[in-house]
């Protein structure tokens, strides 16, 4: 059975259930910070708009049938940030967690940190790790990219691989070691502010996702525009280097 969305004044199909292609799609949350300027509000509420919005998205996403929703939350970069929004974010993370843990197995989600935990709060990094473990056997993923970057991550899993002993690597072996090594490369990144670019994003594993570039804000991103991009998704032929 087929959708019918409409995109503007074109109307795109796609798939009822769209996680039988689109098992994982990724989301480089950008522009909290413009939003809230736009409003003469401090960059504080800009996260914590973004914040809410990244809850209803990605239950949105779950809703669809998507077996692994990524969300860029906070990069190894993001540190340089004034103190104040840094505090902020982590604020904001640490309630996030707390609802995580009570609400997540009604949607039978898993939750994934990836990034290097060792610069968070000693109490930020339990709470994480305990909500890891106990939420690990559930069938969706939602992956926190948490003081991320992508050429950290892979030189964690090569370094991971030489600890084991190996001498050579297969692109198979530096995947397995990999962050993300639970829920796969992602099918779908979507980058929302206007930007056109990854940002020490997912740099493996996106090496044939499709991208999807959308000038709204990330507090202002609703489950139409989603669709949107499931669709745009499903109109498009994917090649992998072939014909």
């Amino acid at each position: 059975m087929l959708f019918r969305k409409k995109k503007s004044k074109t109307i795109a199909l796609y798939p009822e259930n769209v996680g039988d292609t689109l098992r994982h799609i990724a989301f480089i949350m950008d522009g909290n910070g413009r939003w809230a300027k736009s409003r003469s509000l401090p960059r504080e509420m800009g996260h914590k708009k973004g914040a809410a919005v990244f809850e209803k998205i990605t239950l949105h996403c779950f809703s669809r049938g998507i077996h692994a929703v990524t969300v860029y939350a906070f990069s190894t970069e993001n540190w340089s940030r004034p103190q104040n929004e840094v505090d902020a974010i982590m604020a904001l993370l640490s309630e996030y967690l707390d609802y995580a843990e009570k609400k997540f197995k009604d949607y039978d989600a898993r939750l994934v940190i990836l990034g290097d935990k060792s610069r968070l709060s000693p109490e930020l990094r339990a709470k994480a790790e305990r909500i890891e473990e106990i939420s690990r056997d559930r069938r969706h993923v939602l992956n926190i990219a948490l003081n991320y970057g992508a050429r950290d991550e892979i030189v964690f899993a090569c370094n991971s691989l030489i600890a084991e002993g190996k001498t050579t690597v297969t692109k198979e072996d530096i995947s397995s070691r990999l962050y993300t090594a639970a829920s796969g490369d992602p099918d779908l990144v979507v980058r929302t502010g206007g930007d056109f670019r990854i940002s020490n994003f997912l740099l493996w594993q996106s090496a044939y996702a499709e991208f999807y570039f959308t000038k709204t804000l990330w507090p202002d991103l609703t489950e139409t525009e989603v669709d949107a991009a499931i669709a745009d998704f499903f109109g498009r032929h994917r090649r992998f280097g072939g014909l």
